[in-house]
This record gives C-alpha cells, sequence and structure tokens, in this order.
C-alpha cells in the first residue's frame, strides 16, 4: 500500500509538472477549411503564441464535409492542450441542419473567442430603395422575388437572411454561390438585389457607391463605413449575427491548460499591434474567458435552433 500510495504521488507531481510546463512541444492549430477567413486568423495568431511560447503553432488545413472532417478530427483529439480547433460561428448551426459524429457543446472545451466580423447589407444600385425601411416595403411588395446572395447553404450569411426575413416579413430567396467573391459580383452585376456579406467585403464597395448601403449589424456603427446606420438605428432590432472566430479543444483538457492558452490569447489580443492587424482584415479583437466563451456557445446553439426551425432551412445531403 505504500508502495502504491508513493506511485500515486509521483504521477500526481508529474501530471502537475507537466501541466505547468505547457506547452513543451509543437501545438496543431486545426482549421476546418481550405482557406477563408478562418484560416487567415489562425495564421495571425499562430505565430504570437509562438513568439510567447517557444514553441512551434502549425496550422493544420484539414477541410470537407462542411467543416466536419477537421472539427471530428479535434473532438477525437488526446485532450492535452496541443491539438485545438479555430471554429467558426457555424460550429454552432451546422449541427442544426447535417449529422455530425460529435456534440457541438459536450465534445469540446471553450478556451477564447479571438474576434468578430460584423455583417452589412448592400443592395445593387438599381433596386429603389434608399433606406431599409424602404428596401423591407419593397420586399413585402413583390414576396420572393428579390433575391439575395450567400455563400453556404446553412451558413451565417444565409441564416442572417432567414432572420431578416423572420424580424421585417419580408421574403428574400437566396441563392447561394461558390465563395464570397462569386456572391459580391453577382449583387454588383445585378444577378441578385441584395448580399449580407462581412463590413470587410462590403465597404469598399459602398464608400465608392458600386453597392448601396442599408444597415450593418452590431450595436454600433462601424468605423469602416461610419454613415451606415445600424440594423436596430433602421428600425429592426434583435438582428445579431455576428460571425465569431474562435479557440476550442477536446472536452476533458485540463483546466490549468485551458486557463493558460485563454489567458495568452487574451493579452495577445490586448495588444495594439494585433488590434491592428485583425483590423486591416475587417475584424474587431473579442476577448473572453472560458466561462464566458462556453455561454455564448450555448446561447448561440439554442438561438440558431429556433432560427433553422422557423425559416425551415434544408441542407440537401
Amino acid at each position: 500500500m505504500k508502495l502504491f500510495a508513493f506511485a500515486a504521488l509521483l504521477l500526481a507531481a508529474g501530471t502537475a509538472a507537466g501541466q505547468q510546463s505547457y506547452p513543451s512541444k509543437p501545438i496543431r492549430l486545426v482549421v476546418p477549411y481550405s482557406s477563408g477567413s478562418s484560416d487567415a486568423v489562425a495564421r495571425l495568431l499562430g505565430p504570437k503564441l509562438n513568439e510567447a511560447w517557444k514553441q512551434p503553432v502549425i496550422v493544420d488545413n484539414r477541410p470537407g464535409a462542411n467543416a466536419v472532417i477537421g472539427t471530428d478530427l479535434v473532438a477525437k483529439s488526446a485532450p492535452d492542450g496541443y491539438t485545438l480547433l479555430m471554429a467558426l460561428g457555424t460550429h454552432v448551426i451546422s449541427p442544426h441542419l447535417i449529422p455530425t459524429p460529435y456534440d457541438p457543446i459536450k465534445d469540446f472545451a471553450p478556451v477564447a473567442t479571438v474576434a468578430a466580423a460584423e455583417l452589412g447589407l448592400g443592395l445593387n444600385p438599381a433596386v429603389p430603395a434608399a433606406t431599409l425601411q424602404e428596401f423591407i416595403a419593397l420586399a413585402k411588395s413583390k414576396p420572393g422575388q428579390l433575391n439575395y446572395a450567400t455563400t453556404q447553404i446553412g451558413g451565417n450569411q444565409h441564416v442572417a437572411g432567414e432572420l431578416f426575413n423572420i424580424l421585417t416579413g419580408a421574403k428574400l430567396t437566396a441563392v447561394p454561390y461558390k465563395g464570397g467573391g462569386e456572391a459580391m459580383s453577382a449583387v454588383l452585376g445585378g444577378h441578385v438585389q441584395a448580399y449580407f456579406g462581412s463590413i470587410a467585403s462590403l465597404a469598399p464597395h459602398m464608400r465608392s457607391g458600386k453597392l448601396k448601403p442599408m444597415a450593418v449589424s452590431g450595436d454600433a456603427r462601424h468605423p469602416a463605413v461610419p454613415d451606415v446606420p445600424t440594423f436596430a438605428e433602421g428600425g429592426v432590432r434583435n438582428f445579431d449575427v455576428r460571425l465569431w472566430y474562435a479557440v476550442l479543444a477536446p472536452a476533458g483538457t485540463p483546466k490549468e491548460i485551458v486557463d493558460k492558452l485563454s489567458a495568452q490569447i487574451g493579452s495577445i489580443l490586448a495588444t495594439p499591434e494585433f488590434k491592428g492587424t485583425l483590423a486591416k482584415q475587417g475584424l474587431d479583437p473579442v476577448v473572453s474567458t472560458p466561462e464566458q466563451f462556453g455561454a455564448l456557445l450555448r446561447a448561440d446553439f439554442a438561438r440558431y435552433a429556433q432560427i433553422v426551425k422557423a425559416a425551415n432551412i434544408k441542407v440537401e445531403q
């Protein structure tokens, strides 16, 4: 019994020491997409973690099946802090639309949010509406006849359009495209009338007059387009479709490691340099504790379940 107790003490001491020295080897940051904004955020964050901890942070793109392949890889990885997921807000939307081999809440440990992107509504200049309320009235007068571009059925932009329909009583029709570039070209060319896109992509065209600005999401006007009102100012409240980027670890990752990761990410986000780098991407830093991020995950999961059900959004398998 004495030998057993001594061995147990050694094991506990070794485990504690291992957590205290984290990280002691390279960290893999999995991006469940081949490219795009989540990949860009991961490649901005990785080098900063490397600088802080003197350990390589390897960005590992694992695309496929609407992000299911890469996400499932992390869910089934060892909960030791050396395999992490760069998640998008779609992490809590997709499971309402397609079967996933993981639970988006129970199979992950929330680490920290990193950034968020507000969405805006831009119209082709030919659309006869000067304000958000005028566009809503136009859409109501032509149910199903006005189209909006989206990059993925069930993605944030699609859900944004459907939430807009629910909140306003409009009947806009979603038209999916392969990516943001094609979606933008469609609205600029007049193939669709509207586009719910990120402020980073919309702002240059709004400022040049190639797109007619209607509104932006968020609690305040966006500095990139300060003359454009928020949806709330335009009379549409509760239009909360902010796209967030965040880090998740496998469920069961020791709290000491999760807290250390979260604190380091928070320190990076607090630097003027990193804030400026994010701003160039049209992103805002979002600092959170693991507990705050966990609350966000649960709230968004429940909220998007209601939107998907109310809008009857379906994804063909």
